[in-house]
């Protein structure tokens, strides 16, 4: 009489042959190749130390090879010219002028020759020299050549930096005014063609930077006199980020209280609680940088006011005052009719606005780029310098 055996659970099967099968074939694995030796600390601490940074030995701002060689390719920039040579069929380079071109890493090219890489004190010389000469120079007019150039030669920098492994002070100097300048650019530029400047890798290049310099000043040893300062700006670029937010509450108190990240939460508790008339109120508080890290977030900051209000002074015998309107928007009279028309509210003879809730519309993106609304900040601090506000003295 045959007698059939119920089905066994799976668990049973695994924990019947957890330790047979498995086991067997894990140890025919073993029989096949060899098994991976197991470094202590000892020895990964040996092989730490036996890989060497390359220290660089270039004590120009462009290696004397490359000058050689984009002078024999004809790819100098006009800053970089030998004054009266602009016209040869090769100009020459001047080498107190010229800059290390940003280059993309290749197969088989050499990046850590010390003889192509500038120590930190040239790499810092190198960025004061562009922020002095090239940005801030008056003879120079077209600011987007500028920034060209300027950005370009701020990424070879960078690409100096980090084959270096540069830290310390003079890392924390270079970004700072990096992060500035991308800053001030955001601002400058807005508007123009993509051609000519794209906000788009301008933000990635900023936040590379931002959030390379805010690691320098949680990690490296201080004092960092600045980083009140650069606290804020990454809030004020960030406003609304959960993350950015984050960053700053878990600051130590001295910091978080400090008055630059103090303004710079309350103006991103009103963004968060969508109280423009509160933002706008508090960001006349802020300096001409400060502005410029805030500015891309003004428009939508506008268009809300313009939209409660619309709501809440809906009526046919209602009228507001332009004027208050205007103080409210931070805008002069002119730009204030313009925007009240681009979203649909009417103005009257009499320099009332009429507020409707049902024409309010949407304008096209020409008629609302933050670009016109720049004249009220340009006007308010025509005196400061670009460099000036680079380095940090505005």
């Amino acid at each position: 009489m045959s007698h059939r055996r119920g089905p066994r659970r799976a668990s049973q099967w695994r924990d019947t042959h957890a330790g047979g099968e498995e086991g067997n074939r894990g140890q025919w694995r073993s029989r096949g190749r060899a098994q991976p030796r197991v470094v202590d600390d000892h020895e990964k601490q040996r092989r730490q130390q036996n890989e060497t940074v390359p220290e660089g030995a270039c004590q120009t701002m462009c290696p004397a090879r490359e000058l050689r060689d984009r002078e024999r390719q004809n790819r100098l920039h006009r800053f970089e010219m030998l004054p009266g040579t602009e016209g040869d069929r090769l100009p020459r380079g001047d080498p107190s002028r010229a800059v290390k071109e940003y280059s993309r890493p290749a197969a088989g090219k050499d990046s850590t020759n010390p003889s192509d890489l500038r120590p930190p004190e040239v790499l810092l010389r190198t960025v004061c020299y562009l922020i002095d000469s090239i940005a801030s120079s008056p003879d120079l007019h077209l600011w987007t050549e500028i920034y060209s150039f300027v950005f370009d030669r701020l990424r070879g920098v960078k690409q100096d930096m980090i084959i270096q492994r540069v830290s310390g002070s003079k890392c924390v100097a270079i970004l700072e005014r990096t992060v500035r300048f991308l800053i001030y650019a955001s601002y400058r530029l807005c508007g123009e063609p993509l051609r000519l400047y794209d906000p788009c890798i301008n933000n990635t290049h900023l936040q590379e930077n931002l959030s390379w310099l805010v690691n320098c000043y949680a990690t490296k040893a201080g004092p960092h006199p600045n980083q009140e300062e650069f606290q804020a700006l990454g809030l004020l670029y960030n406003l609304g980020s959960a993350r950015a937010t984050q960053h700053i509450l878990e600051l130590p108190e001295k910091l978080r209280s400090s008055p630059a990240v103090s303004l710079a939460l309350s103006i991103n508790r009103a963004f968060l609680e969508r109280n423009p008339v509160c933002l706008l109120r508090l960001a006349k508080r802020l300096t001409l940088l400060q502005t410029c890290a805030l500015h891309r977030h003004l428009v939508a900051c506008r268009r809300d006011l313009l939209l409660i209000y619309s709501h809440g002074f809906s009526s046919r015998n209602c009228r507001f005052p332009l004027g208050r309107l205007a103080q409210l928007l931070d805008l002069d009279t002119s730009l204030a009719v313009q925007i009240c028309l681009a979203h649909g509210q009417e103005v009257d003879q009499d320099n009332q606005v009429v507020f409707s809730k049902a024409t309010f519309a949407e304008p096209e993106q020409e008629k609302l780029h933050c670009k016109l609304y720049h004249n009220t900040e340009a006007k308010n601090n025509q005196d400061i310098s670009v460099g000036n506000i680079i380095h940090g003295c505005a």
